[in-house]
């Protein structure tokens, strides 16, 4: 007979486990993105906002209109860094780009369209990588080795510069690179000479050090540009407090205070009746003789011209002017620290503590008329410290002057990162093609998945000649084809985009130059920037700020 078997007990059930997908931690007003979504809408906005730049790049490139829609002011430039920062930007990555152009601007002044550039064409190639199903850990791992091999290849094709304060013209002409691409280039010799000249004159050679405070680029529209100079002192946008006081000065001696010329008022809330005519004179007297107090207080201390960084009124002006002793009334804070850098003066908070030492010394003070205007400025010449200079640029109306005052900004940083290391490399995307052949050479000898994220890298470097080639009008398939062609078969990493129509290819003959610095923080930078992008697989919204 059959036995029967007593079946077999129950497994035991584990508790019921809710999908994880299914429970909801987050709050009502914060949402998410995750894996290759998060990824695709971050990538879309940098490659957007990195072709939205492209166009302004090289001396072809194009100009942006700026349109603030709370002020309603207007912009017309054509700036990398000034372009991202004024806009209003949603995409959490594309904020990022934003950050890299004006890290860019703050630590080289040079460069923030291009480093753009190359971020998002580095996105777009690690993209089409994602699509192939590489890791983007292996893709960021690939990108540090390839950026290692470009930063080397470029240390290796970098010349030295042969100058000096006596021969300075090589600075000139890489002051004039980077003024090509703006608007003033139809002035541009003139402009990068006035950039070197200034340099020079704040650089401390030995120490191959250069303090940018010292000088002071002043705006003023009403003129052309060719009339924008370089003035040995400090330029003032104001004039005399009082029409009649001497429109220029010799051997000034200069006292910068911050106390106004009114009389003291207590710090809590006061009233004062005045009931009879006897009463105000009081009063008027007693305010006459506070004012005759600290004008005495100041020409006892010797000096002989007060700029104050708060007004006064009528009656102050009016004391001042009958005890000859002129003054400037709302000089701005920054305007007064360099004054007293330039004059050697040192700021009193106090009339009565006006002493001889602590005056400021200029050999010449005297206005400067504005074209056919009413309005003057004011020019501190023979300064006790020389080497303080002012650029005062003109141009006709506001748009052009603000954009002329960043052309010059960028050539003055130019120049003063030449000071620091001279070392350049080739412009005109030349050693950007010289790099892109060196490390798809270098992806050839890398075995497994790193070889295609090298080759990515490689592919990406020539970017930003392809953007030059486009914005000049030709072909970037057919010129960046020449290109490699021929620096391979000549050896030649000089070889760029001609986009001047110079009739050759050799930078080094149309004097186009980059600094290796600049050139070297711009691939450091995006590499470091797709980096920390890749390794990014889920982007919430509406979380907390950070606490600091």
């Amino acid at each position: 007979p059959r036995v029967r078997r007593d079946p077999p007990p129950p497994a035991r059930q584990r508790p019921h486990v809710r999908a994880m997908d299914s429970v909801s931690i987050l709050g009502a007003r914060t949402g998410q993105e995750r894996g290759q979504d998060a990824r695709l809408s971050s990538f879309i906005g940098a490659v957007v906002l990195s072709d939205m730049v492209k166009t302004t790049l090289g001396p072809r490139g194009m100009d942006k209109i700026l349109h603030s829609a709370s002020s309603g002011e207007l912009q017309v430039t054509n700036d990398g860094a000034t372009i991202l920062g004024e806009m209003h930007v949603e995409n959490q990555v594309a904020k990022l780009l934003v950050e890299l152009s004006r890290s860019q601007d703050d630590e080289i002044g040079d460069g923030t369209t291009s480093v753009v550039v190359l971020a998002g064409a580095l996105l777009a190639e690690a993209e089409a990588l994602l699509d192939k199903g590489v890791h983007p850990i292996k893709v960021a791992q690939a990108y540090d080795e390839a950026c290692a091999v470009a930063c080397e290849h470029l240390r290796s094709i970098a010349e030295r510069l042969e100058w000096s304060r006596d021969e300075p013209d090589v600075l000139v002409r890489c002051a004039a690179t980077a003024l090509n691409s703006k608007i003033v280039n139809r002035n541009t010799d003139a402009l990068a000479r006035m950039c070197v000249d200034a340099v020079l004159a704040v650089a401390d050679l030995e120490r191959r050090d250069v303090n940018l405070d010292l000088i002071k680029v002043e705006g003023k529209a009403g003129g052309r540009l060719e009339d924008t100079r370089l003035v040995h002192g400090i330029v003032l946008d104001k004039e005399w407090s009082h029409p009649q006081m001497p429109k220029e000065l010799t051997d000034a001696r200069i006292c910068l205070t911050i106390q106004p010329f009114e009389p003291p008022k207590p710090k809590t809330k006061h009233g004062l009746c005045v009931s009879s005519v006897e009463q105000y004179d009081e009063v008027v007297a007693m305010e006459r003789a506070y004012f005759e107090k600290m004008v005495a207080d100041v020409k006892a201390g010797g000096a002989n011209v007060v700029l104050c960084q708060w007004g006064f009124d009528d009656e102050a002006n009016h004391l001042l002017l009958q005890h000859e002793l002129p003054a400037v009334r709302w000089v701005g804070g920054g305007e007064m620290e360099l004054i007293a850098i330039a004059t050697g003066a040192q700021i009193v908070a106090r009339f009565d503590e006006t002493r001889p030492e602590r005056l400021g010394h200029c050999g010449r003070i005297h206005e400067v008329p504005l074209g056919t205007t009413n309005r003057r400025m004011l020019v501190l010449e023979q300064c006790k410290n020389t080497r303080a200079v002012t650029l005062l640029v003109r141009g006709s109306n506001k748009m052009v002057v603000a954009e002329a005052r960043r052309a010059v900004h960028d050539a003055l940083c130019v120049v003063r990162n030449l000071v620091r290391d001279d070392t350049i490399v080739y412009g005109g995307g030349s050693a950007d093609i010289s790099c892109a052949l060196a490390v798809s050479a270098a992806a050839d000898r890398i075995a497994g998945v790193a070889q295609h994220g090298v080759r990515a890298f490689a592919d990406a470097l020539e970017a930003v000649p392809a953007a030059l080639a486009e914005n000049s009008g030709l072909s970037a398939i057919d010129t960046l084809a020449a290109l490699r062609s021929r620096q391979l078969a000549e050896k030649n990493p000089r070889l760029g985009v001609d986009c001047l129509d110079a009739g050759t290819n050799d930078m080094r003959e149309q004097r186009v130059f980059d600094t290796l610095v600049g050139k070297l923080q711009q691939i450091k930078l995006a590499t470091q920037l797709c980096k920390m992008i890749l390794k990014i697989d889920a982007t919430i919204t509406g979380a907390a700020p950070p606490q600091h």
